[in-house]
């Protein structure tokens, strides 16, 4: 639900003129000089090919605040915060009341220490950071300095996509770029070479740090389990997905043909099958927001309302759509379609959360259906049984 925001601080980056060396320009030699020696060795880690210079400079907390206010408004705003808001309400999965513009800038001007600016196309790094922390800080973001060099990540998590293509191309983009940090910062631990392709379940070994950060971060821990499992998700799922990449052979980015298109695909490591896109209409009633929540947040929706561990009940999970709306006689409602994989998973899915419908915030049911041959359930909160609702596979 937050992906739309969640590209504050990687999607807002911008491709630079085209020039030659020196490989930094920065007005502060500490700076240009450190990155200089990081970034032949963090391209060739990332696999990818450092084309142009990369601009680095320093700028104060009060005016990462300024900026990333400027991305609210511009990627959010307060009318689509509002309907996501009233969406995940119904599904009981935030507070109606919930101001999300204002709990994600909580999160980032409490989290993030570097950030691009798409207008000057330069990477940022807070003035208040200490010597001790620079070097790891650099090392993640000049990767995707690199990264942007190759592909345009604004367009890779354009709100203009669904949220489960924004969640999964973030996931490639993140776990990428803490993968390629993670190595280094390791090698130089421990004074020999790391490949951490050949390490074992490394998303298991890295969530218990992750896990951390909850506590860690006072705003983070205060946000609905929802916003935390999206924006620890591409750090976590998606550097065990690059290392499913790398395990294959060639070190390759994760993009183009690599670029994973669900959530769903960034979980099984499967690009082989990709999600359905569904088109929902509820009849005589006005359309105010459109979404999907992909497997990662319907695993959510599931733990929320029936208990951790319930996620494995979304293995199945091939795509889904919901609509806000305004119905005829007043007050909104929500349906929400799914399609799964076989009719065993969808049963398992309907059989489990049909128990605890009591638990949305309007009366709701669920009952299985067929889209177009294949299993499907929908999902109605505040909308009577007797308004008809359409739902088609999309081409």
């Amino acid at each position: 639900m937050v992906l739309a925001v969640a590209g504050l601080a990687l999607g807002a980056c911008g491709s630079g003129a085209q020039q030659t060396r020196p490989l930094v320009q920065s007005s502060d030699p500490g700076l240009r000089e450190l990155a200089a020696a990081l970034l032949p060795d963090l391209a060739r880690r990332a696999g990818m090919e450092l084309k142009e210079p990369v601009r680095l400079e320093k700028r104060s907390r009060a005016q990462l605040e300024g900026y990333l206010r400027h991305k609210l408004d511009e990627e959010l705003p307060a009318d689509e915060a509002r309907a996501t808001v009233s969406s995940y309400a119904l599904l009981g999965l935030v507070p109606d009341s919930l101001d999300l513009r204002a709990v994600l800038l909580a999160l980032y001007t409490e989290q993030v220490a570097g950030f691009y600016d798409p207008d000057s196309t330069a990477l940022f790094v807070l003035d208040d950071q200490p010597a001790t922390a620079l070097q790891g800080l650099l090392i993640h973001e000049l990767v995707h300095a690199v990264q942007d060099q190759t592909v345009d990540l604004h367009a890779l998590t354009s709100n203009e996509l669904d949220n489960d293509r924004q969640t999964a191309a973030q996931a490639a983009i993140e776990g990428h770029a803490t993968l390629v940090m993670l190595e280094y910062m390791m090698e130089q631990m421990r004074g020999s070479p790391v490949d951490l392709a050949e390490v074992p379940d490394f998303s298991a070994s890295l969530r218990p740090a992750l896990d951390g950060l909850r506590t860690q971060f006072p705003a983070l821990a205060d946000a609905p389990p929802v916003i935390q499992e999206s924006l620890l998700f591409p750090y976590l799922e998606g550097a065990g997905y690059v290392q499913s990449l790398w395990r294959e052979g060639d070190r390759v980015a994760p993009f183009g043909d690599y670029l994973p298109r669900s959530t769903e695909q960034v979980l099984t490591h499967d690009l082989a099958d990709p999600p359905v896109g569904l088109a929902v209409e509820v009849a005589g009633a006005q359309a105010l927001h459109q979404d999907d929540l992909g497997r990662l947040e319907t695993g959510v929706l599931l733990d929320t309302h029936l208990g951790a561990g319930s996620a494995r009940l979304a293995t199945g999970w091939g795509g889904d759509e919901y609509e806000l709306v305004r119905l005829a006689g007043g007050g909104e409602g929500l349906a929400w379609a799914s399609v799964w994989d076989d009719a065993g998973s969808r049963d398992g899915f309907v059989a489990a959360l049909k128990p605890h419908l009591g638990r949305f915030s309007a009366p709701a049911t669920l009952e299985s259906v067929e889209v177009d041959g294949l299993p499907g359930a929908l999902l109605r909160v505040g909308i009577p049984e007797s308004t008809s609702v359409a739902i088609r596979r999309r081409p």
